[in-house]
Order: C-alpha cells, then sequence, then structure tokens
C-alpha cells in the first residue's frame, strides 16, 4: 500500500465506497489519491466503482433480442438445473470456457418492459401555426410568444426551439466584439425597415420606418414607427425616445445618415444644425460612427434585428397608431422581461439600476426651427417666406444662414455661426429693418469732416441729416446738332 492513512481518513473512505461513490469522487471529497482509495476498498472487500462503470443506474434486463435471421431469443440466459435431468446442460446460447458460437450475430433491437416510447411533441398540434411562422421568416422565439399570446401555449421555448430546429435545420451564430459602457453614458440610434402598414392617405400599405435607440449598459431599447424622415423628424423621435427613458445619455452614437450628419468625417464632421442643437438643448453629444463601420453600434444593430425578425416579421398593420401599440405591448411584456444574451441578466432589472444614472430632462421642450441659406439683396434686407429682415451692413451680395420659428428670425455668420441679427417674425410683404441699419443712419459715415467737434460743423451735420445733397449727375456726350447748354459748358471748362 503506497499511503497510510489514519484511522479517521480510512474510514471515511470505506464509508464512501459503500455508497457506491467512484474514486474520482472519492478523490474530490477527501484529497485521497484514487489509487490509494482503491487498495483500501480492495483490502475492505468492497467492490471499487470505476466513473463510467455500474451504479451511476441500475441496469435493466432485456426480454427479447430481435437478430438478422428474425429469430427470437431471450437476452439474459436462463442457466439449468443441474438436479433435472430433462434439461440439456450445455445449451446453444451458452458458451463453453470462455468459447462462443460462431453462427451468432449482435442483437439490432432491445425491446425491454421499462422502455419509454417518446411521445409526440409537445408542439405537434400547433404544427401548422408553427409552419406559418416559419415561412414568414419568424425565429422560434417569435413563434412561441405568438403561441402563448393567441393559443395558450404552456410548453416551455425550449420546447419550440427544438421543433422549429427540426424543420429547418441549425443556424450558426456569429462572433461579435462586446463593447462595454458605463451606465447612463451612452445610448445608440439608427433607422430599420419597419412593417407594412396602410397609408391613410393613398389607403395602399406602404413600408414604414423603424426607429430604435438602445442604451449602452442596460440594453433598454425604445422603438418608434414612422411614415417618413427629415431633420425635424429625426431630432423629434430622439425627443419621444428620452421621454420614455425618463432621462438623457451623455454620448448618443449614430450612423452617418443625412438627418443627423451632414460631411462624415473621423475628426470632425459637420453635424446637422437643427440636431445638434436639439442634443445640446438636453445635454447630449453626438458622436458619429466611421464609414461602413456598424460594428461600433452593434447594440442598436442587433435591437433593430431583434424587432424586424421577432415581433413584426410578416406581419401587416391598417394604421400607424395599431402597429405602434402593437410594439409597445411587446416591447413591455417580452423585450424588458427577458434575459439578455450577453449580460445573462434581465433588461428591465438593468435599466431600473441604470435610470438613476441618467442626466434629467429638461423643463421646457426644444423649440424647433427651420434653417437655410439667403443671399442678401441690394436694399440690405434677405427674404424668408415673402417677409424681408434687415442684414448688417457690409454683407450685400453676401450669403447668411437664416434660421426661423413662428416668432423669430435669426441671421447668422455662414463661417462663425455667430447670431448677426435677431427680427420679430413680420407679415408677407412686410420689412424689419433695424434703426442701425436704416441706409439714412448712415450718411455721416460718408462725410468724415462733419464728424469733428464745433458749433458749425456741428450745424452742418445736421443740415447733411435732413437735406441730404443730391446725387450728382453724371455727364453724357450731346447729339449731333444739339448746342451745348450753360451747365455742360461749365461741367467742360467753357466761359
Amino acid at each position: 500500500m503506497a499511503n497510510v492513512l489514519n484511522e479517521e481518513k480510512k474510514q471515511q473512505v470505506l464509508a464512501l465506497g459503500r455508497l457506491g461513490w467512484s474514486l474520482r469522487r472519492i478523490q474530490q471529497a477527501t484529497r485521497i489519491r484514487r489509487e490509494t482509495a482503491s487498495a483500501y476498498l480492495k483490502a475492505a472487500g468492497i467492490a471499487v466503482r470505476l466513473p463510467s462503470g455500474w451504479g451511476r443506474h441500475e441496469p435493466k434486463p432485456a426480454n427479447e433480442v430481435i437478430t438478422d435471421f428474425g429469430a427470437a431469443k431471450l437476452a439474459i440466459p436462463v442457466l439449468p438445473d443441474p438436479l433435472d435431468p430433462n434439461c440439456n446442460p450445455t445449451p446453444e446460447n451458452l458458451s463453453t470456457k470462455g468459447r462462443a458460437k460462431a453462427t451468432s450475430k449482435p442483437a439490432n433491437e432491445v425491446i425491454t418492459d421499462s422502455a419509454v416510447v417518446p411521445g409526440p411533441s409537445a408542439c405537434e398540434p400547433y404544427r401548422e401555426a408553427i409552419d406559418l411562422g416559419i415561412n414568414r421568416g419568424r425565429n422560434a422565439r417569435a413563434i412561441w410568444q405568438d403561441l402563448v399570446s393567441e393559443y395558450g401555449f404552456a410548453s416551455s421555448y425550449q420546447s419550440v426551439q427544438r421543433f422549429v430546429r427540426k424543420r429547418r435545420g441549425v443556424q450558426t451564430p456569429e462572433a461579435r466584439v462586446v463593447i462595454v459602457t458605463a451606465p447612463g453614458q451612452e445610448a445608440q440610434v439608427d433607422y430599420g425597415t419597419g412593417p407594412m402598414v396602410r397609408d391613410p392617405e393613398s389607403r395602399k400599405y406602404r413600408r414604414t420606418r423603424l426607429f430604435v435607440m438602445t442604451l449602452g449598459c442596460s440594453r433598454k431599447s425604445v422603438r418608434l414607427l414612422t411614415f417618413r424622415s427629415s431633420s425635424r423628424i429625426w431630432a423629434e423621435l430622439h425627443e419621444q425616445a428620452f421621454r420614455r427613458l425618463g432621462g438623457v445619455t451623455r454620448i448618443v452614437v449614430l450612423d452617418n445618415l443625412r438627418e443627423g450628419v451632414l460631411v462624415p468625417d473621423i475628426y470632425d464632421p459637420a453635424l446637422n444644425p437643427l440636431y445638434r442643437d436639439v442634443l445640446a438643448h438636453y445635454g447630449a453629444v453626438a458622436m458619429p460612427c466611421r464609414i461602413q463601420d456598424p460594428d461600433r453600434k452593434g447594440k442598436v444593430e442587433s435591437g433593430v434585428g431583434h424587432a424586424q425578425k421577432t415581433p413584426l416579421k410578416g406581419l401587416r398593420f391598417e394604421t400607424l397608431e395599431e402597429a405602434q401599440a402593437y410594439l409597445d405591448r411587446w416591447e413591455q411584456r417580452w423585450a424588458d422581461t427577458r434575459i439578455h444574451g450577453t449580460t445573462k441578466r434581465q433588461v428591465a432589472a438593468m435599466f431600473a439600476e441604470e435610470k438613476p444614472t441618467l442626466l434629467p430632462l429638461p423643463l421646457e421642450p426644444f423649440r424647433y426651427y427651420q434653417y437655410g441659406e439667403r443671399i442678401v439683396h441690394l436694399d440690405g434686407c434677405v427674404e424668408v417666406e415673402a417677409a424681408y429682415y434687415g442684414a448688417p451692413p457690409g454683407w450685400i451680395g453676401r450669403v447668411l444662414r437664416v434660421q426661423w420659428d413662428e416668432l423669430y428670425v435669426r441671421l447668422l455668420d455662414p463661417k462663425t455661426g455667430q447670431l448677426l441679427r435677431e427680427h420679430v417674425r413680420q407679415k408677407r410683404g412686410w420689412y424689419r429693418i433695424k434703426e442701425e441699419d436704416h441706409p439714412q443712419a448712415n450718411t455721416t459715415a460718408h462725410f468724415p469732416t462733419a464728424m469733428a467737434s464745433g458749433p458749425r460743423r456741428v450745424a452742418h451735420r445736421h443740415a447733411l441729416r435732413c437735406h441730404p445733397p443730391p446725387a450728382r449727375r453724371s455727364w453724357c456726350a450731346p447729339s449731333p446738332g444739339r448746342p451745348l447748354s450753360g451747365q455742360e459748358v461749365r461741367h467742360r471748362g467753357g466761359r
């Protein structure tokens, strides 16, 4: 015996051996090598159980063996009684001294009394509904959710998953890099294709757009449907998502779509002015992704695909409100209560932890405006919806950036974005010019001598303001045969 154990360890090994434990399990529990434990068990007359040997499951004898020749024979031979003179002591199905009959072959099928024949799947009564979902391209989880909601399906999701896998085969998932973000730090936004909804104007089914905002930490998503998109609609969808979340993240990661980014660039992208001002109003900063790099916002990409494949695949709705209500019910019942595959936690529980870290919403919503570029006319004004607003001196013929809403019109420097003038909105055909921008107020700028101090020059300056000098008439050549007038003679130096 290699090692000598004390009496306590010895009794412990023997007790575990009598319980039917394997040598590997005894080694893990007692920290005694399998060779030593085996020697003590054999010395005590206790059968040693191998890891894959007897004792794990009770053997059940087979009742019938069907061979290739079709002859049914007993699987367990019955030993004859040696005192019975009528029985054959050497039957054909027994081997003598380890020598087996050469004509026997291994059994192909064993039928036992306790063999459990697998019954039909719990999904079998719903085969038509499952096949319909598979033909629409819906995944196993979406099909299971439909069965629970519509038919009261009581079995588990794994049952539906196995049934669907047999119907269409196994799909191998692709590997992805996981980006870990702090709570309340980042949200990712993107557009996707939504379901078919009947257009109220044309009364035809029309493809919608699906807006998704996903929090980077908890994976909580907000999904909104819309028929069309613009700079204002894109910004309004952000506002609705912020209100539903009850707070704002510090960074918003987006793609280089036109509604958010005018000129894509790695270091200094040109953002849409309206979108930039909306995020600044809520205290967030936009961070566009690099071109052709969708993995940077893979969380929202996954959220878009989850909604497209699970609740919306193959469905049509009569109104946009009906589709949004269906999506909201699915979001509350299934998406928020699911265990996320990456975090291995419930989405709603993680969002409850992340929500206190979000920035608070502002007291007032953002006041939307329109923007564009206008050329300053010769009268020093720009035109906005058939009304005219004065620009500062020196901008005639140049381009200004203009922002306007229901109350104000703002003129901005195209290079620096500095506010040059702000006017109150006017009716169509009306003018709005500040006093310092009026042409008569700048008349004295053309006469520097009148700006000096002194009583006579002050009076002269006042006279110029009240009665500006007439414009000098340009001289033109007289017509042939017409005599020169006195003014033309003086102009030419004559007497």
